[in-house]
């Protein structure tokens, strides 16, 4: 008999949920470049922008994201790097 405590089950058949992409549900046409906070959330702490898997966006709004996190850093609001 083992002092461990009970492992919850997994299901190998089950699939996570879907993540559903922020600025669909808000149906956003732009992201602002200038709105910092916001891109912040989908930059890690190294300074890399995170990939549609981890944040759940859609193609087209990772594309304009991308964009606007770029026209960020070269104007110096975002870091190219982790400080």
């Amino acid at each position: 008999m083992s002092n461990r405590p009970p492992q919850k089950k997994t299901n190998k058949y089950r699939r996570p949920r879907r993540k559903v992409c922020a600025f669909c549900v808000e149906k956003a046409e732009t992201i602002d470049y200038k709105n910092v906070m916001r891109l912040r959330r989908f930059i890690s702490d190294r300074g890399k922008i995170s990939p549609r898997r981890q944040t759940g966006n859609c193609a087209k709004h990772q594309r304009i994201l991308t964009r606007a996190i770029k026209r960020a850093r070269e104007i110096a609001l975002l870091p190219f790097t982790a400080e």
